[in-house]
């Protein structure tokens, strides 16, 4: 078997064998396949796509390809919530110590920045100290004695996507939906979850353009689950615009605090990270009824339980855990420039893209693999859809370290904001939940 004929099959359409993905996925961990035959192999996948069989066999590689978290008797009881990317999404940051502090055990593996999307691991190690580099038994452990534990891909946990994951980046074919679909499912079971729920985002700031192709993609991932014996439910939910108002690294961080001391009772981070813990409660058995869950998970942050398990987390990775109660910990960006609004009216929407595009440009995304991130710098949206404005008044505030990339930066995200005379009606975060059949 060649690695040259499998790329020449698939570039040609055809469906690939277990054993041709088992093959190719084998010579990508043992490193007898070069990168650009990798490289290559993706490519073909862009273009030809993959059946619901093949990404299955692909899924079910990548696990194979390393080590499987165990939790014995705890596995029908860890969950674990994942994104498909987008733009100032901190949902899984403002989520996870909420469900912990509900009693929930989470085991997540989540990956850096991919393209212009934020990823979890940038976001928690602008933490000073934060570090996600666990061994398989520092996160079994930290799960059965915090019941939280959040890490990255290490070499003997699905090694073959994390090769992938950063090939994926500098090829221009993140958005593939197979290549997504089989990332982030055999992340989930690789690390032992019982309960999957993913986070399908669609919209400009989104890999998935249209709320269609996301229906598509959940479909994908839950078929995936089926096949492997692992039931997932997929929400889908916009990202037209980014999440929240902060956009970067230490900013979302900031800005997810804010929401566990319960200052952000509105808007779509605190709609979405409602949903999502009840949605979690609700699978798990915990509860029955929607409404009382709800309740629930704001007792549960009103009460300040979820600020100390994220305290507590914090801490049990390394980090210093006064960022919680004094920003200045973060490391800073040397200039602040608040944009002022020219127009008045009504906010009618913010191009999620632009917006991450002018954050790249900052230093809080990648170019290239193993770039550095830049922790300090970002965007704050000081007026978002549906509010009013007047000119002058201050539209979003730029953090840099850079002078000339902070005029880049404001190139785009003034770009970005559309206004209207009249204001605009809300969409619902929520698109569509997908189940298992």
């Amino acid at each position: 078997m060649r690695i040259v004929d499998i790329i020449d099959k698939k570039k040609k359409g055809y469906e690939l064998t277990r054993e041709e993905i088992d093959f190719f996925i084998s010579s990508l961990v043992d490193k007898t396949m070069p990168d650009y035959q990798a490289s290559a192999w993706l490519m073909a996948v862009w273009f030809q796509g993959m059946t619901d069989v093949e990404t299955s066999y692909l899924t079910e590689a990548m696990i194979n390809s390393g080590e499987r978290i165990d939790f014995g008797d705890w596995t029908g009881k860890i969950v674990d919530k994942h994104s498909t990317g987008g733009v100032g999404d901190k949902v899984t940051i403002t989520l996870i110590p909420v469900l912990a502090a509900a009693g929930i055990p989470i085991a997540k593996l989540s990956g850096k920045g991919l393209g212009h999307t934020g990823g979890t691991i940038d976001k928690l190690e602008s933490i000073p100290g934060f570090s996600c580099a666990l061994s398989i038994e520092n996160l079994k452990r930290q799960v059965k004695d915090i019941g939280v534990a959040i890490g990255q891909q290490t070499g003997n946990l699905t090694p073959a996507d994390g090769i992938l994951y950063a090939l994926r980046d500098v090829t221009a074919t993140i958005d593939a939906k197979p290549l997504i679909a089989s990332s982030v499912v055999s992340k989930k079971i690789a690390a032992g979850a019982g309960n999957i729920v993913l986070d399908v985002k669609y919209g400009s700031g989104a890999f998935m353009k249209t709320p269609e192709d996301a229906v598509e993609l959940a479909k994908i991932m839950v078929n995936i689950g089926k096949h492997l014996n692992r039931p997932i439910t997929a929400v889908v939910t916009s990202m037209e615009e980014p999440l929240g108002r902060a956009v970067g690294n230490s900013v979302e961080v900031i800005e997810s605090i804010e929401f566990l001391k319960g200052n952000i009772v509105t808007g779509d981070i605190a709609e979405l990270t409602y949903d999502f813990a009840t949605i979690a409660l609700m699978l798990t058995g915990n509860f029955v009824d929607e409404q009382t869950a709800r309740d629930y998970v704001k007792e549960i942050i009103l009460s300040g339980k979820a600020l100390d398990k994220f305290r507590e987390l914090i801490i049990a990775q390394g980090g210093n855990p006064a960022v919680v109660d004094d920003y200045g910990v973060f490391k800073q960006s040397k200039y602040k420039l608040e944009i002022p609004a020219e127009t008045s009216g009504y906010v009618k929407k913010i191009d999620a893209y632009k917006v991450a595009y002018g954050c790249k440009l900052l230093g809080a995304g990648r170019e290239k693999k193993g770039d550095p991130i830049d922790y300090s710098v970002g965007v704050f949206l000081n007026k978002k859809s549906g509010e009013a404005v007047q000119a002058g008044d201050i539209l979003y505030t730029i953090y840099a370290n850079d002078e000339s990339k902070a005029e880049l930066c404001k190139e785009y995200c003034s770009d970005a904001y559309e206004y209207c005379t009249e204001k605009p009606q809300k969409e619902k975060s929520i698109y569509a939940v997908i189940k298992p059949e």
